[in-house]
């Protein structure tokens, strides 16, 4: 971990750091580094030692978002990863770790059945961020006609007072609109979401460039004022 702290340092990107840092105000320790330099990096590292470096305790954002790529770039059988998240997911505390690190678990489309069961438990969770990990692996990876209605009733039944998870439902409910339309728009007619997170999914979808003005103008009738 030392070694690859040094090098995260000689990586830093001041500008960035000052930028991210905005994007993340809530997390005091980032270094600077881009998400792409970050990528190749954990590619690296999950050829050459995964698993020596999973057991380190990360001190910095990019140490974490390094341990997540890690997990999903590397080789090794599904329960031996999903044991590593179990460590890994507690530790998640800002949105850009926990959304960076879940589109990289394409593994899931490999396992999705055991994969669904595994995002379970964090769908009880009351902790913003795990929380926010299983709404973004569901958004991320389930959007499917197998998946849809569990998917939609799951979203409207969350109820969690993290800026966040309301955020992350949002946008997962603009993103299953774009592919399953009337099912979501009945959703939105008939719903338990909060005022917040329901107008927030109608304005996601309203700046989507994959919906059509007259949608559009509808949506903006249906906000709750």
């Amino acid at each position: 971990m030392q070694d690859i702290r040094e090098k995260l340092f000689e990586l830093q990107d001041k500008k960035y750091q000052e930028f991210h840092s905005k994007l993340c105000p809530n997390v005091e320790d980032i270094i600077g580094v881009r998400i792409p330099i970050l990528r190749r990096l954990a590619k690296q590292i999950a050829k050459e030692n995964p698993k020596e470096f999973l057991e380190k305790t990360p001190k910095y954002y990019e140490e974490r978002m390094l341990q997540g790529f890690v997990i999903g770039y590397m080789k090794a059988e599904l329960k031996e990863k999903l044991d590593y998240l179990d460590r890994f997911v507690p530790m998640i505390d800002n949105w850009a770790v926990c959304d960076c690190c879940v589109s990289t678990y394409k593994f899931t489309n490999k396992y999705p059945k055991e994969m669904w069961k595994y995002i379970q438990k964090y769908l009880s969770s009351h902790r913003e961020f795990e929380l926010r990990f299983a709404i973004i692996m569901i958004m991320d990876y389930y959007l499917t006609r197998e998946y849809i209605d569990q998917v939609l009733a799951i979203y409207d039944s969350i109820q969690n007072e993290g800026y966040y998870v309301k955020m992350g439902v949002a946008w997962a409910l603009s993103m299953a609109y774009v592919k399953f339309p009337e099912k979501t728009m009945r959703l939105l007619q008939n719903n338990h979401l909060d005022d917040f997170t329901y107008n927030k999914a109608l304005q996601k979808m309203i700046e989507s460039y994959q919906i059509d003005k007259e949608t559009k103008q509808r949506l903006k009738e249906m906000k709750r004022r």
